[in-house]
C-alpha cells in the first residue's frame, strides 16, 4: 500500500494508502500565556483603519522588530485550525518615515495540493490532512539569536497537550543590500541587508513543511514554503514508468508528484482595503533602421473586475494604494514578483498563476474550501465570476513537480517554492539610502 509521501514523504508514517489524522508524537511545553483554542487575540477580521503606531493585538501576539538598518516591521500573529500561522495588520516603517505604513490586512497559506503522477491519489494538506495540527517543536538551534514562542494548536491531535514551541522569530543577514562606487575610486557606498524571519514547521505524514516569511529592511516580503523530511520507503513501488529509481539498481521507484502551494494576501495599503490592481505588459519589436537595438513599449491595464492571470515574459502586476502617496507624490504600491514555478494543468484551480477576487469572508482556501454556504463554489477559479474589484484579494499559486533523486535521502534536502512582493514607490528613495546621498532624489549630476 502506498502512502502519500512524495517521493518526498507525504503519507502518514503508517502503512496505509489513505492518510489518517494520527498524532505525530510531539513533545509539548506549557503555554506561556493563555489563548482560546483556534484563535489568538488577532482573530477578528482586520478593519480598514489608519495605520496605528503598533499592531492592534495584545503583546503576546505582537511581533515588532527594529532592524539594525533602521527599518521596523510590526504585525500580529494567530494560529488557524487549518491554515496554521496567520499574520495580520502588517506594517512597514523605514527610517525617515514618521509613522508605520500599513501593507497587509492578512497573509497566510491557502492550500497545498499534492496530486500523484500515477493518478492514484491527491491530497489537500491544509483542509484535509491536518497541516495545522502537525506543528512541531523547534530546538533553540533552529532559531539562532531569536525567540521561540509557544503556540496553542486548535483541534490538537493530543488534546491534553495542545501547546507547542513552534513559532520562531529572528533576524538574519542576506548579503549586500546595495553597493555603489562613489565619485572617486576610494569611496564606496555599501550596506549589508537585514531581514526579520518568521517561520513554523508543520509535519504532514513524511513531509515537514517549513513556512517562511522574510521581511526585508528595504520593504520587500518573501513568502516561501520548503519541503523536507523523509522519502517514504513504503512508496518505492512506482514501476509504471512514472517514478525514479532510488538506491542500488532499479528496484525501488519513488512515485513522482506535484506540490501546488497557494498563498492568500489581503492588502490594506495605507490602512484601506480599497486597493487597485494594475497589469503591465511590454511588447518588444525588432530594431528599426538606424537603431542599435529593438524597442519596447509598456502598457498599463487597470484590472477592475476579478481576474485569473498568467505570468509571462514582460508581464507584471501591482496592488496600488487608493489614497497613500510617497513624498514625491507618487501612489504607493506593491509589485507581485513570481518565483520559479511548474504550473500544474490537471486541475482548474491550478491552471493560473494568480487570481484576483473580490473579498468574501468565507473564501479562505484555494481548493476544497470549507465554511461557505451550500452551493458556494469550493475553489478559487470558480470565484472569478466578473465581480467588480473594490476590495481585491490576491491568491498566488506556485507549483513544483517533485521527481525524486538519490540525493533526496536521508534526510531530504529542503526544496523551496515561493514568491515576493516588492515596494514600488512606497518611499521616495531607497529606504536604506545613506544620509550623504539623500539630496540626490531625481538628480544624477554631482552637486555643484
Amino acid at each position: 500500500m502506498r502512502v502519500h509521501s512524495s517521493t518526498g514523504g507525504h503519507g502518514p508514517r503508517v502503512t496505509s494508502h489513505a492518510r489518517t489524522r494520527a498524532a505525530v508524537g510531539l513533545t509539548v511545553a506549557a503555554l506561556a500565556a493563555g489563548v482560546a483554542v483556534g484563535a489568538g487575540p488577532a482573530a477578528a477580521r482586520p478593519q480598514a483603519a489608519p495605520a496605528a503606531a503598533a499592531a492592534d493585538c495584545s503583546p503576546a501576539y505582537r511581533i515588532e522588530q527594529k532592524l539594525s538598518s533602521g527599518t521596523t516591521w510590526r504585525m500580529c500573529w494567530r494560529y488557524d485550525s487549518k491554515a496554521g500561522l496567520v499574520l495580520e495588520n502588517v506594517s512597514y516603517q523605514p527610517k525617515g518615515e514618521p509613522k508605520p505604513i500599513k501593507v497587509l490586512n492578512s497573509a497566510r497559506l491557502a492550500q497545498i495540493d499534492v496530486p500523484y503522477d500515477d493518478g492514484s491519489v491527491e491530497y489537500d494538506d491544509l483542509t484535509g490532512f491536518g497541516f495545522a495540527q502537525g506543528l512541531v517543536n523547534l530546538a533553540p538551534g533552529e532559531c539562532p539569536g531569536g525567540t521561540i514562542t509557544t503556540v496553542r494548536v486548535p483541534d490538537s491531535w493530543d488534546p491534553d497537550h495542545p501547546d507547542v514551541k513552534g513559532l520562531c522569530t529572528t533576524t538574519r543577514s542576506r548579503g549586500h543590500a546595495y553597493r555603489m562606487q562613489g565619485d572617486t575610486a576610494n569611496k564606496v557606498f555599501q550596506a549589508q541587508g537585514k531581514d526579520l524571519l518568521v517561520y513554523t514547521v508543520n509535519q504532514v505524514g513524511w513531509y515537514e513543511y517549513m513556512t517562511e516569511w522574510r521581511f526585508q529592511d528595504d520593504g520587500t516580503v518573501n513568502m516561501n514554503v520548503g519541503a523536507t523530511g523523509s522519502l517514504s520507503y513504503e512508496d518505492y513501488d512506482a514501476g509504471d514508468g512514472r517514478g525514479w529509481p532510488i538506491g542500488k539498481g532499479a528496484k525501488a521507484y519513488a512515485t513522482s508528484h506535484s506540490h501546488n502551494v497557494f498563498w492568500r494576501l489581503d492588502f490594506g495599503l495605507d490602512g484601506s482595503s480599497k486597493t487597485k490592481v494594475e497589469q503591465y505588459d511590454s511588447a518588444v519589436t525588432p530594431a528599426a533602421p538606424g537603431r542599435q537595438a529593438p524597442t519596447a513599449k509598456t502598457t498599463r491595464t487597470k484590472i477592475t473586475k476579478e481576474l485569473a492571470g498568467d505570468a509571462k515574459a514582460y508581464r507584471w502586476w501591482r496592488v496600488v494604494s487608493a489614497s497613500g502617496k510617497n513624498k514625491d507624490g507618487h501612489a504607493r504600491s506593491y509589485e507581485i514578483v513570481p518565483g520559479p514555478t511548474t504550473r500544474y494543468p490537471g486541475r482548474s484551480f491550478t491552471k493560473h498563476d494568480v487570481y484576483f477576487t473580490q473579498y468574501d469572508k468565507c473564501e479562505r482556501f484555494a481548493s476544497n474550501n470549507p465554511g461557505c454556504a451550500s452551493g458556494h463554489p469550493k475553489s478559487v477559479d470558480k470565484w472569478v465570476n466578473g465581480q467588480t474589484l473594490t476590495h481585491p484579494v490576491v491568491w498566488m499559486n506556485v507549483g513544483f513537480h517533485h521527481i525524486a533523486r538519490d540525493e533526496d535521502q536521508q534526510p531530504m534536502p529542503v526544496h523551496w517554492q515561493g514568491f515576493a512582493i516588492a515596494p514600488r514607490d512606497v518611499t521616495a528613495m531607497n529606504p536604506l539610502t545613506p544620509d550623504e546621498l539623500a539630496w540626490q532624489n531625481g538628480h544624477w549630476r554631482p552637486r555643484s
